[in-house]
C-alpha cells in the first residue's frame, strides 16, 4: 500500500495522560506541569544511593575504587551525557526522577539534538528572542512532523512531480523541483516553496501554503500567461505548433484543480552497487511536445530501468518508460553507415530477434525439466544461449556477411567507466528537440520504449537503442517514432531519500506503478 499524506492531516493526534508512554520523546520530557517533587522518586533517589554504598563496601577486595550512584554526578556532566543520547531515549529518563526532569529541561540537550538528528545549523540561541525553546522546537515541529521529511510524488493525475521537504533553519518546507525549460536538459532544476511549517510561538506548529493561485477561482488569460512563463519560460505567441498549444492548455487547466489539497506518495532514490553500469538517480529527459520529464535510472541485475517520476497524459507518472538489457550490447557501425536509419533498425531489429530466441528456449528449457542438463533460467549467463545461425526471413536487409552479424551479438564486455569513445551522430530522419547531444558514446545496449496513445491507450513496447555517453547523459533512440531522447543527470541533493533497504525501493516502484496501470 502506498505511503500518502495530506497537509492538512500530518502530525499525530493529541492523547490523554495515561496514554505518556506513548508520545513524543520531547512531549513527555516537556509536561511542565506535573510537580518538581515526588515522594516516590525522592524514596527511589535514596534507595539507590544506599545501594550504591552497600556495594561499594562490600567484598569486592581492597583494590575495588568506590562506586558512584549516576545521581550523584554534577548536573553539567549529566547534561553532556543525555545531550549524547537520541532524542527517542529522553522520555524515559524524564521519568526516573525529579532530578533528570529537571535537567532535560536545559536547552542545551535540545539545541544539540536538533543540529545531530535534523541539521537544524541556524543559530538557535535567537530563539530566546521569541519565547520560543529549543526543546519546543524538537517536540512540537520536528520530531512532530518527521515522518513527512524526504522525497515525494504528488498525485496530480498523469503528471505527477517531485517534492522534497527538508528541514531549512527553523522551518520544514516542502520544496516541488521543476525541470528546466524545454529543451535545455543539461541546465539546473528549478524549484519552488509548495509549503512550510514553522514554529513562531510556543503553541502548536504552523502550516501555511506558499503555492498556487490563492483558493478557488476561475483561471483568466493573464493568470494563464503567467502559469507559462514560470512553467515553460515561453509566452503563447512563442508556440506556434496548434498540438503543443492544446498539451500546454490541458496541463494548466488540469494543475489548476489540485493548487488547495494533494496526495503524495513517499519515493526513495534508488540504492546503488559497485557494479551498475553508471550510479543511478534522478534524470530529466526530453520528451517531444510534452517537453522535459524527470526520470529515474535504477538497476536490477541484468537490466535496468527507467521511470517517470513526472508525465503526461500518453505515458503517465510512474510508468517504466525504458527498459535496458544489458545482457545484449549493440556496436553501432561506422559514423557514415549510422546516418542511414535503415542500417541501425536492421541492427537493432537483429538483436530482439535473438532475444526473442533466447526467451524461447527458456521457456522450452522449463518445459522440457531439468533432465536434459539445461542451464537454469534463473542462473546467471554471460552470453545469449545460442548463436543465431539464420537470420529471421522479415529482416529488413538480412545479413551475408560477418560484420553484420558481430553487429547483432553481445559484444564483450567493456568497462563502463574505461574513458574510450566511439564518434556518434543520429541516424537522418530521427527528430529530437536538443540537437546539442554528445557527439561520443563509450557504449550502446538494446532496450525497449513504453509507448501509448492518449490516455495511456493501447500501451506497447518497441525496440530502441539505449545510448551511454558518460556518467551525467545518456540517450534512448525510440526506432518506430524516430524519436531521440536526451537525458541529463539531476545534480541537486536531496535529504532523507534514502530507502530503508532494497525490498522497499520495489515495493515503492510497483505501488507508484500500479496507481497508473
Amino acid at each position: 500500500m502506498a505511503v500518502c499524506a495530506r497537509l492538512c492531516g500530518v502530525g499525530p493526534s493529541r492523547g490523554c495522560r495515561r496514554r505518556q508512554q506513548r508520545r513524543g520523546p520531547a512531549e513527555t520530557a516537556a509536561a511542565d506541569s506535573e510537580p518538581d517533587t515526588d515522594p516516590e522518586e525522592e524514596r527511589i533517589e535514596a534507595g539507590a544511593a544506599a545501594l550504591s554504598g552497600a556495594l561499594g563496601g562490600r567484598g569486592a577486595g581492597p583494590q575495588s575504587p568506590p562506586r558512584c550512584s549516576l545521581l550523584e554526578l554534577p548536573p553539567e556532566l549529566l547534561v553532556e551525557i543525555f545531550a549524547s543520547l537520541p532524542g527517542t531515549d529522553l522520555p524515559s529518563l524524564a521519568q526516573v526522577c525529579t532530578k533528570f526532569r529537571r535537567i532535560l529541561h536545559t536547552d542545551t540537550i535540545w539545541r544539540r539534538r536538533c543540529r545531530e538528528e535534523y541539521g537544524v545549523c541556524e543559530n538557535l540561541r535567537k530563539l530566546d528572542i521569541t519565547g520560543v525553546s529549543c526543546r519546543d522546537v524538537y517536540a512540537k515541529l520536528l520530531h512532530r512532523y518527521r515522518h513527512i521529511l524526504g522525497l515525494w510524488q504528488p498525485d496530480i493525475g498523469p503528471y505527477g512531480g517531485l517534492l522534497n521537504v527538508v528541514v531549512d533553519g527553523l522551518f520544514i518546507i516542502g520544496w516541488m523541483y521543476l525541470p528546466p525549460h524545454d529543451p535545455h536538459v543539461d541546465d539546473p532544476m528549478r524549484f519552488k516553496p509548495l509549503f512550510r511549517v514553522h514554529l513562531m510561538e510556543r503553541k502548536s506548529a504552523t502550516v501555511e501554503c506558499m503555492y498556487g493561485h490563492r483558493g478557488p477561482h476561475n483561471g483568466h488569460i493573464q493568470e494563464f500567461r503567467t502559469w507559462l512563463r514560470e512553467e515553460w519560460g515561453r509566452t503563447l505567441e512563442d508556440i506556434f505548433h496548434e498540438h503543443m498549444q492544446e498539451l500546454i492548455l490541458m496541463k494548466f487547466i488540469y494543475t489548476s484543480q489540485y493548487d488547495n489539497c494533494l496526495t503524495y506518495r513517499r519515493i526513495y532514490l534508488p540504492p546503488s552497487h559497485p557494479d551498475d553500469l553508471i550510479r543511478p538517480g534522478l534524470f530529466k529527459g526530453t520528451y517531444g511536445s510534452h517537453g522535459l520529464e524527470i526520470v529515474m535510472l535504477s538497476f536490477h541485475g541484468k537490466r535496468a530501468r527507467g521511470t517517470k517520476i513526472t508525465g503526461d497524459p500518453n505515458i503517465p507518472a510512474g510508468q517504466q518508460t525504458v527498459e535496458i538489457d544489458l545482457m545484449h550490447r549493440i556496436q553501432l557501425p561506422d559514423v557514415e553507415s549510422l546516418r542511414n536509419f535503415n542500417e541501425l533498425s536492421r541492427i537493432v531489429l537483429e538483436v530482439r530477434e535473438q532475444v526473442r530466441q533466447e526467451q524461447q528456449q527458456q521457456e522450452n528449457g522449463l518445459e522440457d525439466g531439468e533432465g536434459r542438463g539445461r542451464q537454469s533460467p534463473r542462473e546467471p549467463q554471460r552470453g545469449p544461449a545460442q548463436p543465431i545461425v539464420e537470420p529471421p526471413a522479415e529482416k529488413v536487409g538480412a545479413p551475408g556477411d560477418g560484420e553484420a552479424a558481430a553487429a547483432a551479438a553481445p559484444a564483450p564486455e567493456q568497462p563502463a567507466h574505461s574513458g574510450q569513445g566511439q564518434p556518434f551522430v543520429l541516424p537522418v530522419g530521427v527528430s529530437s528537440r536538443n540537437e546539442d547531444y554528445p557527439r561520443t558514446c563509450r557504449m550502446c545496449f538494446y532496450g525497449t520504449g513504453l509507448i501509448a496513445g492518449h490516455g495511456f491507450t493501447s500501451p506497447e513496447r518497441t525496440p530502441g537503442v539505449f545510448i551511454l555517453f558518460d556518467e551525467d547523459r545518456f540517450g534512448f533512440i525510440w526506432l518506430e517514432l524516430k524519436s531521440f531522447s536526451l537525458y541529463s543527470r539531476v545534480q541537486a541533493t536531496f535529504r532523507n531519500a534514502e530507502a530503508p533497504s532494497p525490498q522497499a525501493f520495489e515495493e515503492m516502484l510497483k505501488n507508484i506503478q500500479s496507481l497508473t496501470s
